[in-house]
């Protein structure tokens, strides 16, 4: 295979910050980019813990992001409870200063917020949260300038690799909820609606097979191609595997600003770009999704509230409308000038679990979501992210996601749509499906 050699000059000046830190001066071509991600991609896999953070060289709402790349692998510390999530992250942390940081936090975590259970089977087996100090760190920024791990990048670009073969056998693929169940639910989930429990509802499916064996590196670059996005992540704990393709992001801090961006309102791509402006045009005007987006806009003002000084908190952008490869999406934009009495685990805290993903009011609907779906979501309705050594951090919505077991062989994805009075459930239901779209495609299945 033809590599391009890289041209670049190296001025390395290492720091106190960490073993790895480097202040550089290392600008790569395109090409160069997509064979460093690539080989990346599969050396990441074979670590037993990594994560690798991928922009696709897509743009978030308003532009807002530093890092067209972050990988990270070889823990030096690190922590993975299931239990008191937040506050032993909040004790790790302060032990851990001015050092880059990555993990998830899994949508369990909610009952270290609240007064919550889960009690549901979980058959993936991510802890409730996990973070790490790593020893190896890869920084790409959207001018794809590396600024950090230099000499790891020109080592990767040295070094020869071979493709792998891409192997996926995945049989059995079935949906733990009936489309009979799942009709029955989003009407009981309305009658809540009509008495005033909630607002609107996150209500969500998963599909699972049991006999699941592929190759995650190969299957995380094929997914990603299919439905680029600007919160892709591909994530490893032990044996437990998440290939991620979100388009949104929950949190993340900027020098003294907080942005939230949450999604609501979803249709899919037109065949013709006629047909694709019309779609988009229906989404943009559409009162039932602007109204579910508002209803998690005012939630999402209120949970960043809870870290901003007082009266700081503006919508930056309302109803704004994405166009992905799949699907447009709407997203507004939240920000807020932080508090600085409170830390990064708090202002985590403070905003989880993202409102997009539970519903308004919040507690009651996660009561409820509980109540309804029959698995546990895991890392689906969490977060995956890093924390610099500056104190900035930025973190996903693990949505759009494959889990998988490799000792299991369990594989298990999840959908779900936002449910409010108006919803009509077979119009839910193929909104599900959309979302699945390029994993059901990935995976070589139909689903009913």
């Amino acid at each position: 295979m033809y590599r391009q050699p890289m041209q670049m000059m190296l001025f390395l000046f290492p720091t106190v910050i960490s073993p790895t830190r480097y202040i550089c001066n290392v600008k790569l071509s395109h090409n160069q980019y997509l064979h460093l991600r690539s080989q990346l991609i599969h050396r990441l896999a074979e670590e037993e813990v990594s994560v690798l953070l991928d922009s696709n060289q897509c743009q978030s709402a308003l532009g807002i992001g530093r890092y067209e790349l972050l990988a990270a692998w070889q823990p030096v510390h690190q922590i993975a409870v299931n239990e008191r999530a937040f506050s032993e992250w909040s004790s790790f942390l302060a032990t851990h200063k001015q050092c880059w940081i990555f993990g998830a936090i899994s949508y369990d975590a909610k009952n270290d917020v609240e007064n919550l259970t889960s009690l549901h089977p979980d058959c993936i087996g991510f802890p409730v949260l996990h973070f790490f100090v790593p020893e190896s760190v890869i920084a790409v920024d959207k001018q794809l300038q590396v600024i950090e791990g230099a000499e790891l990048v020109k080592q990767i670009l040295d070094k020869e690799w071979q493709p792998s073969k891409g192997f996926m056998q995945v049989h059995n693929l079935n949906a733990t909820v009936s489309y009979e169940k799942y009709c029955t639910d989003v009407q009981k989930i309305i009658d809540h609606i009509i008495q005033g429990d909630v607002y609107e509802l996150n209500y969500c499916m998963q599909w699972q097979a049991h006999t699941a064996k592929f190759d995650t590196a190969h299957a995380y670059t094929q997914l990603l191609q299919k439905s680029p996005v600007p919160f892709g992540a591909f994530y490893r704990y032990k044996q437990s595997y998440l290939l991620c393709a979100s388009p949104e992001r929950f949190l993340c801090k900027y020098g003294h600003t907080l942005y939230s961006q949450p999604i609501k309102g979803t249709t899919r791509r037109g065949v013709t770009a006629e047909e694709d402006d019309y779609l988009k045009n229906n989404l943009q005007q559409s009162e039932k999704e602007r109204a579910e987006n508002l209803m998690i806009v005012d939630l999402v003002r209120n949970d960043l509230a809870r870290s901003a000084v007082t009266g700081t908190v503006s919508v930056d952008e309302l109803f704004g409308i994405y166009s992905y490869a799949q699907v447009h999406q709407m997203i507004s934009t939240v920000s807020a000038c932080v508090n600085e009495n409170y830390s990064c685990a708090d202002m985590l805290k403070n905003a989880f679990p993202m409102g997009s993903m539970t519903g308004a009011p919040k507690i009651k609907s996660m009561q409820l979501i509980e109540e309804y779906e029959c698995t546990r979501r895991g890392l689906y309705s969490g977060t995956v992210g890093y924390i610099s050594p500056d104190g900035d951090f930025d973190f996903n919505v693990v949505i759009r996601s494959l889990q998988y077991n490799a000792v299991t062989g369990t594989l298990a994805f999840n959908v779900g749509s936002a449910i409010t009075f108006d919803s009509v459930a077979d119009e839910e239901y193929n909104e599900c499906l959309l979302k699945a779209k390029a994993i059901t495609e990935l995976l070589h299945v139909n689903v009913p």
